[in-house]
Order: C-alpha cells, then sequence, then structure tokens
C-alpha cells in the first residue's frame, strides 16, 4: 500500500513538473512576436526566435504576427471632383512595428488594427479621387493613384503600432448603369484631341514646305545669278584674247611668213 501511495505521489509530483516546465517555456517563431504579460500588464516583448522562460501560472504569452500582412478592403462608392460616381476595390500591406503600441491601443487585436485601417485608408481614398476628376482618374498613370492616397495617410498609424507599406487599387471602374456613356464621351474627346493634332502637324508640315519651297527659289537664283556672272567672265576673257589677236601683224619673208607681236 505505501509503495503504490509513493508511486502514484511520485507520478503526480512528475506531472507537476512537467506542467510548471511546460508553462515556463515560451518558443518564438521567426515571423512573430510575444508579449509577456503579468496579471494583464506587458512586462517583455521578445522579439526574435528562441526558447525563453517565463514565470508559471502568474505569467502568460500572447502572440502577435510580425510578418507583412495584407487586408483586402470591401469594394466601395467614391465620388470624383466633377461629381462621377466610381467603383474603387483596393487593398492594403501593412505590418506590427510597435508591438507594445499594438498592445495598448488595439488590445492586440489583429481585428481592430484592421477596422482601424479600413476607415484610414478608405477615408484617403475617398479625398484624393474627389480631388481629380474622372478623366484624371481613369486616364492616370500606374502607381502616381496608390503614391498619392498613401502621402493622404502620412503616418496616422504610427500611434497603433502599425506601417502602412501599400495601398493598391485592384480596380477603379465606373458604375455598370453608366459605364457606356462615359466611354462613348471619351472616344469623342480623344477624337476632337486627335483631330486638332492632325490638323496642327498638316499646318507645320505646310509651312515647312513653303519654307523650304522659298529656300530653294533663292537657291536657283543665286546659282542662276553666279551662273551668268561666270559666263560674263568667260566672254570678257575670250574677247580679250581676241583683241590681242588682232593686234598680231605677219610680215611676209622670202619663202615664208614673218610674224612679229606689236604689244
Amino acid at each position: 500500500m505505501k509503495k503504490t501511495l509513493k508511486k502514484v505521489t511520485g507520478t503526480i509530483a512528475g506531472l507537476a513538473v512537467i506542467i510548471v516546465l511546460l508553462g515556463s517555456v515560451v518558443v518564438t517563431n521567426e515571423n512573430e512576436y510575444k508579449l509577456i504579460r503579468q496579471f494583464g500588464r506587458v512586462e517583455r516583448i521578445i522579439d526574435t526566435a528562441g526558447v525563453t522562460l517565463k514565470l508559471p501560472f502568474i505569467q502568460t504569452a500572447d502572440t502577435l504576427p510580425k510578418q507583412i500582412l495584407l487586408y483586402d478592403l470591401a469594394a466601395s462608392d467614391v465620388i470624383t471632383m466633377d461629381k462621377k460616381t466610381m467603383l474603387s476595390d483596393s487593398y492594403v500591406l501593412w505590418r506590427i512595428t510597435d508591438p507594445l503600441k499594438f498592445a495598448q491601443t488595439l488590445n492586440s487585436s489583429v481585428a481592430n488594427a484592421e477596422g482601424r485601417i479600413d476607415t484610414v485608408v478608405y477615408n484617403s481614398v475617398k479625398n484624393v479621387i474627389s480631388s481629380m476628376s474622372q478623366n484624371e482618374v481613369i486616364s492616370g498613370r500606374a502607381g502616381e493613384l496608390s503614391q498619392a492616397i498613401m502621402t493622404n495617410v502620412g503616418d496616422s498609424m504610427a500611434e497603433y503600432g502599425i506601417q502602412l507599406l501599400a495601398v493598391e487599387t485592384k480596380r477603379l471602374d465606373l458604375p455598370a448603369d453608366n459605364k457606356a456613356a462615359v466611354y462613348e464621351r471619351m472616344i469623342s474627346e480623344r477624337d476632337k484631341i486627335a483631330a486638332t493634332y492632325t490638323a496642327e502637324g498638316q499646318a507645320e508640315a505646310q509651312k515647312i514646305r513653303n519654307t523650304t519651297d522659298r529656300e530653294i527659289a533663292i537657291s536657283i537664283s543665286d546659282a542662276k545669278a553666279q551662273a551668268a556672272a561666270i559666263t560674263a567672265d568667260g566672254e570678257a576673257e575670250y574677247m580679250r584674247i581676241m583683241a590681242i589677236r588682232r593686234r598680231l601683224i605677219f610680215i611676209p619673208t622670202p619663202g615664208r611668213w614673218k610674224r612679229r607681236g606689236l604689244l
């Protein structure tokens, strides 16, 4: 009986030791933070991977994600500067940079953080698009809208220990009921712009042709004048040579002609 009691007692003591040891060990992975709490208050934060210890039954360990997180905003209507409705569908890349602030302001809740992100980003998207016309939104270059939204957000999430890395727009479209009308209007406007560019190009081409024709006419005229001057000089030289030949005297001598130049 005593032996049995000793075995039971030993077993219980062994189990108690194991439970205490298990309750003391804290394993932290590479992609997470561990918050060690004592009576609800954060005592310390573990941000490196490894194994550490805590006080069993007195201290507890909460886990927060350390990797980059994605939050997908619900598609929503936004109004442009010219009072046109558009449908915006975006997502956010974010991460926890200050786990203590995150725990104190958001109660260590990712869901609470996503609620804050949703409000801040939606308001920023609405503010940015409301400062642009519908044509500017549609024809904007890739990345410009996202950069404008990030600038509008600023560091407003820093007070929660959160950093927003990017706000990307998956879809920014027209409502189905007026999409066809808007596209037709945009095509008409583009056709007008193209016609204006064509007319300006034709006018510039005609100007270049007129200038070129004038320069060619001047060049031909100059060439003709130069040719006439050269011809006149040649004729004058010819007449001078002929005049010299006329002044030559030929004197006959027995059996032949003797020529003497009288100069």
